[in-house]
C-alpha cells in the first residue's frame, strides 16, 4: 500500500485552525479529523467526508465549477469544455478538437489547455500554435473524455487552504525551475533536484521526458542537452503545481485580511468545509484583491 502525501500536510496545517488529524500510524494513509467542538471526519488519500458529496463533485469538475462561480459573480478566467474524438462520436456532439480549436483563435494564443477532472496539474499546458495546441489535446484525449480551452491569465499563483471558515495555509506556488551551474546539463539538473527532494523526504517524482518540457524548451531553442550559464534560471513547465515539482512559499503570516474574507467565501459559496482555492494574483498579496481570477477549487 502507498503512502499518502496529504496526510502530513493536513496534520501540519491542521494545528493552526485547531483541529486534530489521528492518522493510522502503519501506512499513514488513512485519517480522522477532530475538531473542536468533538465532531470527527475521515479521509482515505485525498478523499475526505469533510465536504458534502454534490459539492464535491461539482469541485471535481472544472467546467461546472467555474460555472458556478462565475454565477455567483466570481472572475474566472474565459474558457469552455471540449470532448475527445471518441467522447465526440459516442454523445453525438460536434464540441470537438477542431472547434476547440476555433474557440483558442478566437480568444487568442497563447491558450491554457487542459483536463477537465484531473488534479496536481496533470496535463494543463499553456500552448502557443496548432502544432502545441494538437500534442496537449492529443496527451489528454488519449486519457480523459473532456478537455477545457482557457484563457491565460497574468499574475503570480497562489493555492488558500480552507478548513472550517479558516485560511489554515497560503502560498505562492513557483513553477518546476533549474538554475545552470555552466557544467551540468538541465536533464542533469532535473535529476539532481530529484535526488534533493529525496533526500528531504518529498515525495514528488519529476517527469522529466513530461512532452511540456520539451515543449517548453523547444521554445526557448533549447533542449534536456542544453547546458545552462551559471545562474541562469530555466523555469520547465508553466503550471505550479507542487506535485510537478514546483515549490512553495508561505505566505500565511502576511496575507492581507480581505484574501482570506475572499478564500473562505468561495469555500462557503460552493458548500465545502475543505477547500484550495487557486488564485492568480497581481500585485503584492498583502494587499487587498483587486484582479484575481479564480483558477480553479479543489
Amino acid at each position: 500500500m502507498k503512502k499518502s502525501f496529504v496526510s502530513p500536510i493536513l496534520q501540519k496545517v491542521a494545528r493552526k485552525a485547531g483541529v486534530k488529524v489521528n492518522i493510522e500510524p502503519r501506512y499513514r494513509y488513512a485519517g480522522q479529523v477532530v475538531f473542536p467542538n468533538g465532531t470527527k471526519r475521515y479521509f482515505l488519500n485525498t478523499n475526505f467526508d469533510l465536504n458534502p458529496l454534490g459539492a464535491s463533485e461539482i469541485a471535481r469538475d472544472k467546467d461546472y465549477a467555474a460555472h458556478f462561480l462565475r454565477r455567483m459573480g466570481y472572475p474566472v478566467p474565459r474558457g469552455d469544455a471540449f470532448f475527445s474524438p471518441r467522447w465526440s462520436r459516442i454523445i453525438a456532439s460536434k464540441r470537438n478538437k477542431a472547434i476547440a480549436y476555433r474557440f483558442a483563435k478566437r480568444i487568442g494564443f497563447p491558450v491554457i489547455v487542459k483536463p477537465n477532472s484531473k488534479s496536481q496539474g496533470w496535463g494543463v499546458t499553456k500552448v502557443y500554435t496548432k502544432r502545441e495546441f494538437d500534442e496537449a489535446v492529443r496527451f489528454i484525449c488519449e486519457r480523459e473524455n473532456v478537455f477545457l480551452v482557457q484563457s491565460v491569465v497574468p499574475g503570480a499563483d497562489f493555492r488558500f487552504v480552507v478548513l472550517g471558515g479558516k485560511v489554515i495555509s497560503a502560498y505562492e506556488r513557483i513553477p518546476l525551475t533549474v538554475t545552470g551551474d555552466g557544467r551540468r546539463s538541465i536533464r542533469e539538473l532535473l535529476l539532481q533536484k530529484q535526488r534533493r527532494f529525496l533526500r528531504t523526504g518529498r515525495d514528488t517524482n519529476i517527469k522529466i521526458n513530461d512532452f511540456r518540457i520539451t515543449m517548453k524548451l523547444r521554445r526557448k531553442g533549447m533542449s534536456l542537452r542544453t547546458v545552462p550559464a551559471r545562474g541562469a534560471k530555466i523555469q520547465l513547465l508553466d503550471n505550479a503545481n507542487l506535485s510537478s515539482g514546483g515549490d512553495a512559499r508561505d505566505v500565511t503570516g502576511v496575507l492581507h485580511r480581505k484574501w482570506r474574507s475572499l478564500a473562505v467565501r468561495v469555500t462557503r459559496d460552493m458548500g465545502l468545509r475543505f477547500c484550495g482555492v487557486d488564485v492568480m494574483a497581481e500585485g503584492a498579496i498583502t494587499d487587498p484583491p483587486e484582479r484575481y481570477p479564480i483558477l480553479e477549487i479543489n
